[in-house]
């Protein structure tokens, strides 16, 4: 069939890729209530710069090495530097129905907010330089890669079969467990554990919580390229999950004490991380199981690493690498080829071959994530250095990496 522009498609598209990018910014609300005054606008700011890093960055090359003529399965060649060839005409391998430009344009959105997600293990510590260095390195040797592996055209693990319609590896569990590592790296605030840390703007976090919830219906919905059927289901089971995820968080919390407004908001962006994998490709009731499970096992991932005291300041390991974890093994239990006739039956349907596939895009992604930022964060800390001094955290961030002030 020759590729060609459909009208619809393309309108749904560009709508969506506007709700992707605003999920940065909302993210960058959601971060920036739950740390100290003092470092409120230097934790927006370590969200809200990738939207200019990394759109530079995806253009010159990052496009091109996840989705460039593959290499061997493991990496996209150099053909699209600088956008060289990414026009208004479809492309046959990525965007039949769509404008190639538009495709490279969505796919840019992912990329922006995948490292964002990370910074929330080393607010309120780290060098906004050695930051900068960190994210365009790990964008680069870790994003990009893979990226080509899951969704680009030759990807190994795309040929392997694995099913993640929006996210759950490339995005959510590299997130996750790579702020896990940085957090090992870069050591615990001054006075972890001694000193007060509370939220400084929790209806801030509301805010970003809910515009999160807002632009994921472009991140999964819009993940079917297309305005059809699939997108519909996407929509269905983003939302359900999420409503689920956010009702058993209320009830946690609940049973520890009272129903926690920050929990309830932070379990509502758990059931959003993991449905994300499966969300083209499972039922909205399996979305319901998704959400209902993934919200106990980052709660009480949660409880354990505060045990560890081990000072991952925003869990985004819990938050975003554990549920994820989850979406991608539920995936291969719940996914069904009558919800998306482009995926694949799961456990549950006659086909336990496609759990195994899930859990080892799992494994590797997360040795792989975990492996390669832990060895960048060392050599960056060895190097330039990742803390600022400890007169610069006293004083806040704000002030002292930006000389500016939230609050006058």
């Amino acid at each position: 069939m020759v590729s060609q522009i459909n009208a619809g498609d393309t309108a749904w598209i560009l709508v969506c890729c506007s709700l992707v990018l605003l999920m940065t910014p909302a993210l960058a609300l959601f971060y920036g209530g739950m740390v100290r005054r003092k470092n409120l606008l230097s934790t927006l700011t370590l969200s809200y710069i990738f939207m200019a890093l990394i759109g530079v960055q995806w253009v010159l090359y990052g496009y091109s090495l996840a989705f460039g003529t593959d290499i061997n399965g493991l990496i996209g060649g150099l053909n699209y530097l600088g956008f060289l060839g990414v026009d208004a005409l479809p492309n046959g391998e990525y965007s039949k129905t769509i404008p190639h430009g538009l495709f490279a344009a969505f796919q840019m959105m992912f990329a922006v907010i995948t490292p964002a997600l990370i910074t929330g293990a080393f607010v309120e510590r780290v060098k906004f330089k050695s930051f900068l260095l960190f994210s365009l390195l790990w964008a680069t040797l870790v994003y990009d890669p893979l990226c080509h592996w899951v969704w680009g055209q030759g990807g190994w693990l795309k040929q392997m079969g694995v099913l993640d319609f929006a996210g759950g590896t490339v995005v959510h569990i590299s997130a996750g467990f790579s702020a896990l590592a940085f957090a090992l790296v870069i050591g615990p605030r001054k006075g972890f554990g001694k000193c007060p840390m509370e939220p400084s703007n929790i209806p801030l976090t509301v805010m970003g919580a809910g515009l999160l919830w807002v632009g994921w219906f472009g991140f999964n919905a819009g993940s079917a390229l297309a305005a059809n059927g699939v997108a519909v289901n996407a929509l269905l089971t983003t939302n359900t999950s999420a409503a689920t995820a956010g009702l058993v968080w209320m009830l946690l919390s609940w049973l520890d004490g009272r129903p926690s407004t920050l929990g309830i908001a932070t379990g509502m962006v758990v059931g959003l991380a993991a449905v994300t994998p499966a969300s083209g490709y499972v039922t909205p009731l399996a979305a319901m199981v998704i959400g209902a499970v993934a919200a106990p096992l980052s709660y009480y991932a949660m409880r354990f690493r505060d045990r560890r005291k081990l000072d991952e300041t925003l869990d985004v390991w819990a938050c975003h690498g554990i549920s994820s974890t989850w979406g991608m093994i539920a995936a291969g239990l719940f996914s069904t080829v009558a919800v998306n006739s482009d995926g694949a039956n799961g456990l549950f349907y006659g086909n336990p071959g496609q759990l195994s596939i899930q859990i080892l895009a799992v494994i590797v992604t997360i040795v792989f994530c975990f492996g390669t930022t832990y060895i960048l964060a060392k050599l960056l800390s060895w190097s330039v250095g990742l803390r600022v001094t400890a007169m610069e955290e006293e004083v806040g961030l704000d002030i002292s990496s930006h000389g500016e002030r939230s609050y006058s």
